[in-house]
């Protein structure tokens, strides 16, 4: 697996194939238990199996599957531990890597974006990525003024694939969220592609990453690579010297990293807006680079991938956004009530008892209640199971809400941020990063 697959029949039957694979598996499964062997020990093996099969094609067809792969990944903390256990190894593994393409078409994109002397501009490039993702991979190379640089190429095709992946995963939303339970997948791709085409717009990219190393530029904890050039196809940054992500944080790191590089995460995602009238709506972690320090101890934290963002209208965080956060979490259900229709979040004929708005959302402002909140995988599948559970009496809340569309990429983001501090077990300084930066949260003075 060397490139792009093209052929939009051969990518719409791998990914066809993926819910066929998991009934075909149940059926042998069956078999199996009718043959003494244990049921638990059948489902474990079934599961290890499909999440093989799901995050292996997920990850070889990269595109809009591989996209859709690592979005589930930044969830996967919501999902019991015995759906999770076999899955975790194959989702981690979708935040920090992907097969890589031909060195050739890494020249033929510098070629058509620079000019024909695109060598005297870029005068080193490294044969082998040093990253590769979704709809593109990094080379690392040398400017002419000296800078290492990060030299960043889409994939031949991957507009196309983007969009047919997309729309193939829709029509089998149904089937593959029997792989996943626990997770609503068609809102999930819907979100997905409503943002394929500013994902593919590299001069787009460009420019908000440019805003944002000017933003913070300087500061003690987070660094974001300055742009040198962008094409259609290619994006050149300045080179950041990291050989981790928070996903080996995820995966190995001790309790200080995790609640250090918690902290700084949390940082970034709320003071981004006000410094620069967006919101970084990519939270998964090969987005967010560890930067080693000389003692060993953690350090600073660099922010990649500046394809996805939310544009604020307003140039920051909505102020009712805080507010109502604030409402929620000194438990006043009727002032909750009214915000969230004066948001739109309640439509105006739609009746829902204050009480049981209240005590659905609860839970989810809980980090605010104390100064300092432990996330863990146990406290996300515990959200996630009582929302999804008929029996509970907060249960038919969720089906009155409505989520407008001025808020679905700050929701995706704020839901995926915090599967990703699920993931981590940070300790975080939750409430006071609220109070300092959350327009609204602050009480009023």
């Amino acid at each position: 697996m060397t490139e792009l697959p093209r052929k939009a029949v051969a990518r719409t039957a791998r990914l066809a194939a993926l819910p066929l694979g998991y009934a075909g598996r149940n059926a042998i499964g069956l078999g199996k238990r009718i043959g003494g062997k244990p049921a638990e020990a059948v489902m474990v093996e079934i599961q290890q199996r499909t999440a093989d099969q799901l995050f292996r094609t997920l990850g070889e067809l990269k595109g809009g599957a591989m996209k859709f792969g690592q979005a589930l990944s930044v969830l996967e903390a919501a999902l019991p531990d015995e759906v999770a256990g076999p899955y975790r190894e194959q989702l981690t593994r979708l935040q920090d890597s992907a097969p890589p393409m031909p060195t050739q078409l890494v020249r033929d994109a510098l070629e058509r974006d620079l000019g024909p002397d695109w060598q005297s501009q870029l005068v080193w490039l490294d044969g082998g990525p040093t990253a590769a993702a979704s709809i593109g991979q990094v080379h690392k190379g040398r400017w002419h003024d000296g800078r290492e640089v990060a030299v960043k190429v889409q994939y031949p095709g991957a507009g196309d694939a983007l969009r047919s992946d997309l729309k193939q995963l829709s029509r089998l939303a149904r089937t593959i969220g029997s792989l996943v339970p626990g997770v609503d997948i068609k809102p999930l791709i819907e979100e997905l592609q409503a943002r394929t085409e500013d994902e593919l717009d590299y001069r787009l990219e460009a420019d908000a990453q440019r805003t944002f190393a000017a933003a913070f530029r300087g500061d003690p904890d987070i660094s974001i690579p300055d742009v040198l050039s962008a094409g259609d196809t290619t994006l050149i940054t300045e080179w950041m010297d990291s050989t981790s992500s928070l996903a080996a944080v995820i995966a190995s790191g001790t309790q200080e990293e995790r609640d250090h590089y918690g902290d700084l995460f949390v940082r970034f995602l709320v003071t981004g807006p006000e410094r620069t009238g967006m919101l970084h709506a990519d939270p998964h972690p090969g987005n967010y680079r560890i930067l080693p320090t000389e003692d060993g101890r953690p350090g600073r934290m660099g922010v990649l991938d500046f394809g996805a963002v939310a544009r604020l209208p307003e140039g920051r965080l909505p102020t009712a956004m805080g507010s109502l956060i604030r409402i929620a979490e000194i438990k006043d259900d009727a002032q909750l009530l009214e915000g969230l229709r004066n948001e739109k979040f309640v439509k105006p004929n739609v009746k829902i008892d204050p009480a049981l708005l209240l005590d659905y959302l609860s839970p989810f402002v809980e980090p605010t209640r104390v100064e300092r909140f432990r996330f863990s995988r146990e406290w996300m599948q515990g959200q996630f199971q009582r929302v999804n559970n008929p029996r509970d009496p907060s249960y038919t809340i969720a089906l009155k809400l409505n989520l407008p569309p001025s808020y679905l990429l700050i929701h995706r983001t704020w839901l995926g941020a915090i599967g990703v501090l699920s993931q981590l077990q940070a300790e975080v300084a939750f409430r006071q990063i609220l109070t300092e930066h959350l327009p609204g949260f602050a009480e009023p003075s």
